[in-house]
């Protein structure tokens, strides 16, 4: 019998060392978990305005360091070179224009809080998913991606209709209008205009009425009297928008409730990080989602007393070094709680850094370091790429560098698998796992070819020939840069999509990126053997991406963009909206 027992607990024992021993390393063991994720999104940073990507004059001491511990992405791609759009991207996985994110006009961002454009509810953000895999989720700054879509409160396009179980932060964006001593920013030129439209409509009306009453001019009262209403209806048509926009546009919500309005731009740094790090302490116990959209380095570049005048690049250089700081601020946070080793933690810029933003002789704009371009081009590289860090200590190999092309849209599918996910089956997802690359298991890229867009305007096309090495790209658009030999379209501010402001290349120029990052050489068919099998083979691809794409509804048209007044979020009875509820607490 004792035989028999110790046979029988042989035969238990030897299964069980033998699959102990064919388990997986502890690396792979850490995938099975749930990690906690925390996303780091810088608002108009340029690539070469971080030191671990080159630049030795700005500060930026806390990202080094990520870099350091982690994975550095020296080719990451944004899919559109405006927030808007590449926000919508990033959420979704997907080319802004699939969820008509992309404009056909001129206005190729969120406008207005009172706007009834946005992310439409029927797009699966990566936080939907998250949530129903147990997460909390969590935004804290910058959404940008549109509030209401028929009634004041529907929130139909708010992050809480998106996936996040908690918001504090701007449903818009950060612009100059918010601070009171800056020169307004929104819509300048068009603000101008309509200006001087009041102004000379006004004169008309005084000049008829000086007339008439002088018997110069022969025209009735009734006449002028509908005169003079047209132009008091006029100037009120403008002014109750434009006039107001801090009050409309530069607010603060806390999930459904707007807490400030206007923001109180003196507290907004401080609120922020607060709350995320208020959020990681709440939730560390359970899987959570943090994507933390800062502010910085956005123009008015709000920045504190503590780094006023600290850095060697003026305002520009002290906001963003500001934000470096608190980018330590979180990483100590998460040590602190002891989730340094089951966070993966992701850094990058929503797009490049703005060259034509400038007060006078200040710059207030970034730097795309050797890259062509900037913020609103989205052909040039310094307009869509980014700075890209990953770290997750145990899982990804520190101090790698992978010089492979990535999208912001790859966050999608990576955090959705990472969470044990399943990604949407009825939409294209253009966005590609990015762990095998990440932790090194495969070589290549997913990407062969990334398609970039100036509003729903394709300007260029890029592939990747992995047999060779080669980083093809193709432009079949750029815009005119003004003044001549400038490098960007200084007499714009912004550089246009379409119309007299672009040209239009047949055949396309072409770049080899991995020779030429710069984009400064053109090849053509006498310097470049293959350049007829090139653009060839990258027409064919774009005409099987143009298979994939179906008609959506647009949210940027401009019905979509205009203010409604009917739609603006308000915490008092409107048109009667402020409050400062930060304040009273």
């Amino acid at each position: 019998a004792s035989s028999l027992l110790l046979c029988f607990r042989t035969s238990l024992v030897a299964p069980l060392i033998f699959g102990l021993l064919l388990q997986p390393p502890l690396t792979q063991l850490s995938l099975v978990t749930q990690p906690n994720i925390v996303l780091l999104m810088a608002d108009d940073l340029g690539i070469g305005d971080v030191g671990c990507y080159g630049n030795d004059t700005i500060r930026t001491p806390n990202i080094d360091v990520l870099a350091k511990e982690g994975v550095k992405l020296t080719q990451h791609i944004a899919a559109a070179p405006l927030c808007t759009p590449s926000r919508a991207a990033f959420l979704t996985g997907r080319y802004p224009l699939r969820s008509g994110m992309d404009a056909i006009n001129n206005y190729r961002v969120i406008f207005w809080n009172g706007g009834s454009g946005g992310l439409p509810p029927n797009e699966t953000t990566f936080a939907k998913i998250l949530q129903r895999q147990g997460y909390t989720t969590g935004l804290i700054g910058k959404w940008h991606q549109g509030v209401n879509c028929e009634s004041r409160n529907d929130h139909c396009h708010h992050p809480l209709n998106h996936g996040f179980d908690y918001f504090y932060g701007m449903p818009f964006t950060l612009i100059s209008d918010c601070q009171p001593t800056e020169t307004p920013e929104m819509d300048r030129a068009f603000r101008r205009k309509l200006w001087l439209s009041t102004q000379m409509i006004g004169i008309a009306t005084l000049t008829a009425a000086l007339g008439r009453l002088t018997g110069l001019i022969s025209v009735s009262w009734k006449a002028l009297t509908c005169l003079a209403g047209f132009s008091l209806l006029f100037f009120i048509s403008w002014f109750s928008s434009y006039g107001f926009v801090r009050y409309w546009n530069c607010i603060m919500m806390r999930n459904h409730e707007v807490t400030e309005q206007p923001m109180v731009t003196d507290r907004t740094t401080s609120l922020i990080l607060r709350e995320s790090i208020s959020f990681i302490e709440r939730n560390k116990h359970k899987p959570f989602l943090l994507f933390l959209s800062f502010l910085h380095s956005h123009t008015p570049l709000l920045t504190t007393e503590k780094f006023l005048g600290k850095s060697s690049h003026g305002l520009y250089g002290d906001n963003v070094e500001e934000m470096d700081w608190m980018v330590g601020q979180v990483l100590s946070a998460i040590d602190k709680e002891g989730l340094k080793n089951t966070t993966l933690v992701y850094f990058a810029s929503d797009h490049g850094g703005w060259l034509e933003r400038h007060e006078g002789k200040r710059q207030l704009g970034g730097w795309n370091g050797i890259y062509r371009g900037g913020k609103a081009m989205a052909g040039w590289e310094g307009g869509i790429r980014v700075p890209g860090i990953f770290r997750w200590p145990g899982v990804l190999p520190a101090g790698t560098v992978i010089n492979e092309p990535t999208s912001l849209m790859d966050i999608y599918p990576t955090v959705v698998r990472l969470a044990g996910g399943v990604l949407p089956q009825d939409r294209v997802i253009d966005g590609r796992d990015l762990m095998p690359l990440l932790r090194g298991t495969v070589e290549h890229s997913e990407h062969e070819f990334l398609f970039h867009y100036c509003g729903i305007h394709l300007h260029a096309v890029r592939w990747h020939q992995k047999d060779s090495g080669s980083i093809w790209k193709a432009h079949y658009v750029t815009p005119i840069f003004r003044p001549l030999g400038a490098g960007g379209c200084y007499d714009r501010g912004f550089c246009p999509c379409f119309g007299e402001g672009v040209t239009h290349h047949d055949p396309p120029l072409l770049f080899d990126l991995s020779r030429d990052p710069s984009e400064a050489r053109p090849l053509s068919a006498d310097t470049e053997p293959l350049f007829d099998t090139v653009i060839k083979k990258i027409g064919r691809a774009i005409e099987e991406h143009r298979r994939t794409l179906t008609p959506v509804p647009e949210q940027l048209s401009v019905y979509d963009v205009v203010w409604k007044p009917w739609l603006q979020p308000c915490c008092g009875t409107f048109p009667f909206c402020w409050c400062d509820k930060e304040g009273d607490n």
